[in-house]
């Protein structure tokens, strides 16, 4: 990653700054805005910015309109942006540690995005994988709307019955499979 020093989910590799963009600013600040991660990004088009414009937006410390937007929220990490960035620049790490900075510092105005990722993770941390169905439900339950579910309804019975989604109990309690790394990164983030 051309000398950027960067871990993955921990956070570490974050120095602790006033200014919590300071470190994400030096990860893209050789960034020459040449369109490579958005022209590579699966979801560019329901960004707002596109991967590109936010780096530039990250490079003049724009914290409010970046912290406004959902891009990187829609970032799915799979580090196709990173992989051909002619730069070398860890743009998925990047994205990775704006939705941690959004979270610790409750910048969470798409809430549908943060609800959908928060709930996401909730599920990986208590089964090692993602369960898809008690993964809805607990999106559905965190947006306290009981007509949004309904608005998914003709895709999840096109998803049953193509046989893309089987039926799923909840588990009132989880295994917490990952319980232990969780805290792990936990320990760390409190460390900065």
């Amino acid at each position: 990653m051309s000398g950027h020093t960067v871990q993955t989910s921990s956070g570490a590799g974050e120095p602790s700054h006033k200014d919590p963009l300071a470190p994400i600013g030096e990860w893209v600040r050789a960034c020459m805005q040449c369109g490579t991660c958005t022209g590579s990004c699966v979801n560019a088009d329901a960004m707002d910015p596109v991967p590109r414009q936010l780096w530039r937006m990250v490079q003049l410390g724009l914290k409010e309109e970046i912290f406004r937007s959902k891009t990187f929220w829609l970032c799915s990490s799979c580090y196709y942006c990173t992989l051909r960035c002619p730069r070398g620049l860890p743009l998925t790490e990047t994205m990775a540690a704006l939705k941690r900075i959004a979270i610790r510092e409750n910048l969470l105005p798409d809430k549908k995005s943060s609800r959908f990722y928060l709930s996401f993770m909730e599920t990986v941390r208590r089964y090692g994988r993602v369960r898809e169905m008690e993964l809805m439900a607990r999106y559905f339950l965190s947006l306290k709307d009981p007509l949004t579910p309904l608005s998914f309804t003709p895709l999840g019975v096109k998803l049953l019955t193509r046989g893309k989604l089987a039926p799923q109990f909840p588990s009132l309690f989880g295994t917490g499979k990952l319980d232990a790394i969780y805290r792990k990164v936990q320990e760390l983030e409190a460390g900065r």
